[in-house]
């Protein structure tokens, strides 16, 4: 049985041509499932380092010396040796009221909105997705679209 044969399964809409036309459920559960596991990169810009660094009351080159690698011309939060997020502790993420634009839009990625069954996958890890707050049509989009326009 799939994980969204529980819930109510999003529905293809004729007018918005995606089959989550009636939007998705999420809910932030604060447990971590999206910051550990497989490694990866957590993306982020100058202005949100930035932020982070004085949310840490740190300098900024200070906080880029510790909390940040280059990748190609791109800047990402370092991992720990387990490919956790630098930030993510017993208690949750240590700077979650000042995480990156790719955090606070997590889980609709284009990644996992490209059809129901990348959905699935994607609410079989994480233990808000499918649950919990309705997120209509249009403001998945607007999450898309600002996720993608933070890369």
């Amino acid at each position: 049985m799939s994980i969204l044969s529980k819930r109510r399964k999003p529905r293809h809409s004729r007018e918005t041509g995606k089959w989550y036309g009636d939007g998705l459920r999420f809910t932030c559960l604060r447990c971590g499932a999206c910051c550990s596991g497989d490694p990866g990169h957590v993306w982020v810009t100058r202005r949100e380092m930035e932020r982070i660094a004085r949310y840490l009351e740190m300098d900024p080159d200070g906080f880029m010396r510790e909390y940040v690698r280059r990748a190609g011309f791109d800047h990402s939060l370092i991992e720990r040796p387990n490919s956790d997020c630098i930030f993510l502790d017993e208690n949750g993420c240590r700077i979650h009221r000042v995480r990156p634009v790719q955090c606070t839009t997590w889980p609709f990625w284009k990644s996992n909105t490209t059809s129901r069954e990348a959905w699935e996958r994607c609410c079989s890890t994480c233990p808000g997705g499918g649950h919990g707050r309705h997120y209509a049509y249009s403001e998945v989009q607007k999450l898309l679209v600002k996720q993608e326009e933070a890369r």
